[in-house]
């Protein structure tokens, strides 16, 4: 072979070896945590912002792109960001919560590192600590699918992220005080759309969103309120549900969707009708008291014309309405035909196959300890410890700071006893397991769970016995990251715990988790191996016990 040619040869080799080597994208962000005066309802209240906005500055990504979001804390208290439903693979290091990480002080910046990694979808981002949810400081992470991978819509004309959610008037700290006193928050004040709330009449000077006769919008909807359920939809305009919380679903057309609190959904509507304005509606659902709801005005470019002033109108309320709203989540399902990023790379997944090898039964409560309101699961009222509970397992330490297991698999049945104490699970690393949520209240309950996605299997009224499992969708199931469960209902899902880290298993009603009602499950690999988790990043800072403690030898490859 001439040298040439082997000049040639030599050069491809090496150039492979450089693309299979090279690492997927990054995108950098810097934000600026301040806070600034908001007045979603009216009233002017000290808010949260990032970069001086709210909702923040968009995360637009693609599948497997590396973020790296440097923080800078100019708020007078600590902080954390959690980034709800992505799954921070091998890497609970970086998920935002105080179990897992210590706080940024005031004044000083964290750089948070993560990949999205084999994820695509509509998520959130937020503060986890106080009652800082409350003030805002939320934002959209949108993963979309890397150019390969064929998407089962045609790219829409525009892309829109909707922030929705009930809101107060009395500002955050005052809320947290009131919580901290053992008294309830009560009944939030209105909802808002974009942290802005608008009714029918309104004059709007600038319409929220615009579109293009003949064009295809995809609309992203969050729930990032305190509490309260909603429901939504469009004047005029059918919504084609296209994906829930990272999974394509099947493209079914609906008039109005209800949305739960932490949950996020994609819909397509296309600009068919007469050029005007039309309202996009947003409403309470499940509350007690009169409906809640805030418009906003969606507008055809070179429309002639207000919006009418005749709304669709809600679903029904109660009984009813609970009904309603179970049927839609039943008729959810799973696009097993489409490409994207799943639970394994060969496509569908058969999850419905799997024997379960671990069953958790939680139920909610709420009681008084101490004169003071709390919530708990299977008895155990969560709290929090000046070490977060990842460092002290890092550092062999967690002798010091927390005990395992004080919550059962299954409430007892003997005491009706509330323990408030760090609640943190034992769980096997690659276990399949299924997780039972038993509402016994009068309110509706979200559930969050970080670190992974599961199967929503089953939703139902009653009490849960093992005969329901015949009643479960074990073919095309949602994969998400979060479940409703109705008043005096169960909800059932199903998930491989095969990412090691600590996880944050939480109530999405933010009064119940600033009072207890979350809990963590521990997923160890016995190999202590980079294969399965990484090591304590270099710029993590240390807090509590571990402060003075010596650096524990790193995990090997």
């Amino acid at each position: 072979m001439e040298r040439s040619s082997i000049t040639v040869v030599s050069l491809l080799v090496c150039l492979t070896f450089v693309l299979v080597k090279a690492e997927d994208p990054y995108l950098r962000f810097e934000w600026n945590v301040t806070y600034g005066t908001i007045a979603p309802l009216g009233v002017p209240l000290q808010g949260i912002l990032i970069n001086g906005q709210l909702p923040g500055p968009r995360i637009n990504c693609t599948s497997n792109n590396n973020i790296v979001v440097n923080v800078f804390n100019h708020l007078d208290e600590p902080l954390l960001l959690t980034w709800n439903g992505v799954q921070q693979r091998k890497n609970s290091w970086q998920d935002g919560t105080p179990g897992t990480m210590c706080p940024i002080m005031p004044g000083t910046n964290f750089t948070y590192r993560f990949q999205v990694k084999d994820q695509i979808g509509s998520f959130f981002y937020f503060p986890t600590t106080d009652l800082h949810r409350a003030a805002g400081g939320f934002g959209a992470i949108n993963v979309h699918s890397r150019a390969l991978i064929p998407v089962p819509f045609d790219n829409p004309a525009d892309d829109y992220s909707v922030f929705v959610g009930d809101w107060y008037n009395k500002g955050y700290k005052s809320l947290k005080k009131i919580l901290d006193g053992g008294r309830t928050i009560g009944r939030p004040d209105g909802i808002h759309i974009n942290g802005k709330s608008v009714k029918v009449g309104d004059k709007v000077a600038e319409p929220l969103y615009k579109m293009e006769a003949g064009k295809t919008y995809r609309y992203r909807f969050c729930n990032v309120g305190m509490r309260t359920s909603v429901n939504v939809r469009i004047q005029g305009h059918p919504m084609k549900l296209v994906e829930i919380e990272g999974s394509h679903t099947v493209q079914n057309v609906y008039e109005s969707l209800d949305l739960h609190v932490g949950q996020c959904l994609s819909v397509l509507v296309t600009a068919d009708q007469e050029p005007k304005d039309y309202y996009m509606i947003v409403s309470s659902r499940f509350l007690k008291q009169a409906e809640l709801s805030s418009v906003s005005i969606i507008r055809y470019a070179n429309g002639k014309g207000p919006a009418s002033s005749d709304l669709p109108a809600p679903p029904p309320e109660n009984t009813q309405g609970i009904a309603w709203s179970m049927n839609q989540f039943r008729s959810f399902r799973w696009n097993l035909t489409a490409s994207a990023a799943r639970p394994n790379p060969q496509g569908s997944y058969h999850y419905g196959q799997i024997n379960i090898t671990r069953t958790f039964k939680i139920v909610n409560s709420r009681s008084e300890v101490d004169g003071k309101l709390r919530y708990a699961l299977n008895g155990i009222s969560h709290t929090d410890s000046e070490t977060p509970f990842k460092l002290a397992e890092y550092f062999g330490a967690t002798d010091k700071v927390f005990k395992y297991d004080l919550m059962g698999d299954e409430p007892s049945t003997s005491s009706d006893k509330v323990t408030v104490a760090s609640n943190i699970k034992n769980a096997t690393f690659r276990n399949f397991v299924e997780i039972i949520f038993e509402n016994h209240e009068k309110t509706i309950q979200t559930y969050h769970l970080d670190g992974y996605s599961f199967f929503a299997v089953g939703v139902e009224p009653g009490k849960w016995t093992p005969e329901k499992r015949k009643n479960y969708n074990l073919v095309d199931a949602i994969n998400r990251h979060s479940i409703q469960v109705y008043p005096n209902s169960w909800a059932a899902v199903m998930t491989t715990l095969d990412n090691a880290g600590l996880w944050s298993l939480r109530s999405e009603m933010w009064e119940r988790f600033y009072l207890g009602q979350q809990l963590y499950f521990s997923v160890l690999s016995p190999a202590r191996s980079l294969r399965d988790e990484y090591n304590l990043p270099d710029n993590h800072p240390l807090c509590g016990i571990v402060k003075s403690m010596p650096m524990p030898s790193p995990y090997k490859a």
